[in-house]
C-alpha cells in the first residue's frame, strides 16, 4: 500500500535542518504484514531526542531510515499468528521483546537481544524490511517508523490500550514515560517519602518527575540549565529548581537521580548530587564517544550506586497498562507533557525546536 512518511536520507547533515531537509516526507509501499506482524494506522507519535540524535549523527544509523519509534495507533490489519483484532488501539514501543532469549527471561533486566540486533540492522524482528522508495529498502528505526501514516510492525513491538486512552497520551506512554518512569520506578526502585533529582528535563526527565509524584516520592527537585524547562518543572509539581552549578555548589543532595539528559557533564553533575547510599540512574543517550570522570573512592567511601537503564528497566506489556491506569485515576498528567502538535510536514522544523531546547514533546497528529 501507499503511504507518507518522514525518511532520513543522511546523517549528519548541518542545521538548520528547517533548511537543509534531512528528512524527506515522501511517499512509500509498505508491504503486507507478514507471520506475527501487523499493519498500523497510526494516530499520533512524538518526536523526541533519541529520533534527533539520528538526524544529528551523535548516533548514526543506517539510512534511508523511516525515522519515529514514539508512536499510538490501531490495528488496521492483523498477519497470521496475530491474536489482536482491527479496531485496536495500541501503544508501540521501541525495542521488540521475543519472550524467549535468555535476556528476555531476566525480567527487564537486559534487552532482547534479537530485538536488539533487528533495531541495529533496521528490520522488524523478523529480519525482514517492509518499507520501499524509490526501487530501495527503507530501514526501520526502532522496529517502529512511526513519522508515517501506517507502520508494519512485529506483535512484540505493540501493548494493547483501552480506546479511551487518547492517542497523544498513548503515544508518549511508549517511550518517554516509560523510560522515564521506569528509571524512577523500576531501576531506581523508588521508595514513598524519598527525594528526587532529576538532572536534564526534557521530556523524558519530565515524565519522570511525572511518575515521581504520582509514586509518593517526597521533595522532587529538576536540573537544568535552561530557565524555560527549570520553570516549566516548577509548574508540573517539582518543589525545587537549580542550575547545574547551583546543584553542586550548594551541596543538594538526594537519594534517587536520574539523569535524562544523555549528556557527559550531566552524567557527572548527577553523580555529584547523589547522596551518601543512593542511586544514580542514568537513562539519556549520550554520543559513543562521549566520556564522564567521577571519583571512584567517592562511590565506595559512600556506598552510592550508579545504574543504566533502557527501556524502562521493566516489561512494556506490563508496565505501560500500569501508566495507563494512573493517567486514569488523574495522578499522571501526562498530556502537560505536550508542548505542541505539529503535522508530519513539519518535522525538520521540529528537530530544530528539539535541539534548541524550545520544545518538550512536539506530537504529529495523523488525520
Amino acid at each position: 500500500m501507499r503511504i507518507r512518511g518522514a525518511v532520513l536520507q543522511e546523517c549528519g547533515r548541518p542545521g538548520p535542518w528547517a533548511e537543509s531537509r534531512p528528512l524527506a516526507v515522501a511517499e512509500l509501499e509498505l508491504d503486507e504484514p507478514g507471520p506475527g506482524e501487523l499493519l498500523v494506522r497510526l494516530e499520533a507519535a512524538g518526536v523526541c531526542h533519541s529520533d534527533l540524535s539520528v538526524v544529528d549523527g551523535n548516533r548514526v544509523r543506517p539510512v534511508p531510515m523511516l525515522l519515529g519509534h514514539e508512536a499510538c495507533g490501531v490495528v488496521a490489519k492483523a498477519g497470521p499468528g496475530v491474536d489482536l483484532a482491527e479496531g485496536q488501539r495500541v501503544v508501540l514501543y521501541f525495542v521488540p521483546r521475543c519472550e524467549e532469549c535468555d535476556a528476555c527471561r531476566a525480567g527487564g533486566r537486559v534487552l532482547c537481544s534479537p530485538g536488539w540486533a533487528a533495531n541495529g540492522a533496521g528490520t522488524l524482528l523478523s529480519g525482514a524490511r517492509r518499507l520501499h522508495w524509490d526501487g530501495q529498502d527503507v530501514h526501520h528505526h526502532c522496529g517502529v517508523s512511526g513519522f508515517a501514516t501506517h507502520a508494519v510492525v512485529d506483535r512484540h513491538s505493540v501493548v494493547p490500550i483501552g480506546d479511551d486512552v487518547p492517542p497523544d497520551i498513548g503515544a508518549l506512554l511508549g517511550c518517554a514515560v516509560l523510560t522515564g518512569g521506569g528509571a524512577v520506578k523500576n531501576a531506581g526502585r523508588l521508595e514513598p517519602g524519598e527525594d528526587v533529582t532529576v538532572v536534564g528535563v526534557g521530556g523524558v526527565g519530565m515524565a519522570a518527575v511525572l511518575v515521581a509524584l504520582a509514586c509518593g516520592a517526597g521533595q522532587v527537585t529538576v536540573v537544568d540549565p535552561l530557565p524555560g524547562k527549570r520553570s516549566r518543572g516548577l509548574e508540573l509539581g517539582a518543589a525545587k529548581a537549580l542550575t547545574p552549578e547551583e546543584a553542586v555548589g550548594s551541596g543538594h543532595r538526594s537519594s534517587l537521580v536520574v539523569e535524562a539528559s544523555g549528556n557527559a557533564r550531566a552524567f557527572e553533575t548527577a553523580v555529584s548530587v547523589t547522596a551518601p547510599g543512593g542511586r544514580t540512574v542514568s537513562v539519556g543517550l549520550a554520543s559513543p564517544e562521549a566520556r564522564s570522570s567521577i571519583s571512584p573512592l567517592a562511590l565506595v567511601s559512600e556506598t552510592r550506586t550508579i545504574i543504566g537503564s533502557f527501556l524502562g528497566s521493566g516489561l512494556p506489556a506490563q508496565d505501560i497498562p500500569e501508566y495507563a491506569d494512573l493517567w486514569r485515576a488523574g495522578k499522571l498528567p501526562v498530556d502537560q507533557l505536550v508542548s505542541g502538535t505539529i503535522d508530519l510536514d513539519d518535522i525538520n522544523r521540529a528537530m530544530d525546536e528539539l535541539a534548541a531546547g524550545r520544545a518538550m514533546r512536539q506530537v504529529i497528529r495523523f488525520s
